[in-house]
């Protein structure tokens, strides 16, 4: 019987992304442009922030940073510093700890909280939220959309939580891209002081990183955009992410 269920999720999952926009998390960008949309999470931290914005200016690209409020509050300077180099700032959450362990109203206020904090350091407002993990149920994301934020989700990935070699990384992040993809990558580390812990910060020099995936997009024909400057010359495409 599992079996069963297991195969039958795998048929209708797609069939259900499809026809599902109206409950849908952003998850790539239709555009006739040649962009992929850079997205980082976790930050921001010295050592990984600071890396990733000379990467993206050495190579005249532009990122939406999903930021930490335990982060931010640590680090505003840093904060400024992105946004002093023309990248665009959105949530992450109040901490790192998953939504999905909470009620509509406790998400909600959490949200909002920490959505009207970071309006207020950076003095701008806020559009998009990354649920930590990209883990959420219909609840908790009736709660976040509640706020006025929209979630957003990704395709491509880095893989640069894991403890894998930079190439493999690379590759991860450049197979299956394509125009209007979302990539998820990180300029920082979760760990205890933002709730959780997810064990011992990978070896991985962000920087570099970040230099030759763009390179890579580069091969591709593509260029690394914010989401908010994709979709200047594109619109989101929404479907169903549930996972709790």
């Amino acid at each position: 019987m599992s079996g069963a269920r297991s195969v039958l999720g795998r048929v209708l999952k797609p069939i259900i992304r499809r026809h599902s926009s109206f409950v849908g998390s952003v998850v790539a960008v239709k555009t006739n442009a040649a962009h992929v949309v850079l997205t980082y999470d976790d930050g921001p931290e010295p050592g990984g922030t600071d890396c990733v914005l000379t990467a993206l200016a050495d190579r005249q690209a532009t990122a939406t940073f999903f930021v930490l409020l335990t982060r931010a509050r640590a680090h505003p300077g840093l904060l400024g510093e992105v946004m002093a180099e023309g990248h665009e700032i959105a949530l992450h959450g109040q901490d790192h700890r998953r939504l999905t362990q909470y009620g509509f109203e406790e998400v909600r206020r959490r949200t909002q909280s920490a959505k009207s904090e970071l309006e207020d350091m950076t003095g701008r407002s806020v559009t998009w939220m990354r649920p930590p993990y990209g883990r959420q149920t219909f609840t908790s994301w009736r709660a976040v959309t509640a706020t006025g934020l929209q979630p957003v989700m990704w395709g491509p990935t880095t893989w640069d939580s894991r403890h894998i070699s930079q190439a493999e990384r690379v590759r991860k992040a450049v197979e299956g891209t394509v125009q209007g993809s979302i990539l998820l990558a990180h300029d920082g580390h979760a760990g205890p002081a933002d709730g959780v812990d997810d064990g011992p910060a990978p070896n991985v020099d962000r920087g570099d990183l970040t230099r030759r995936v763009l390179d890579g997009y580069s091969d591709l024909g593509l260029h690394g955009r914010s989401l908010s400057d994709s979709l200047e010359s594109g619109s989101a495409i929404r479907a169903a992410w549930f996972k709790r």
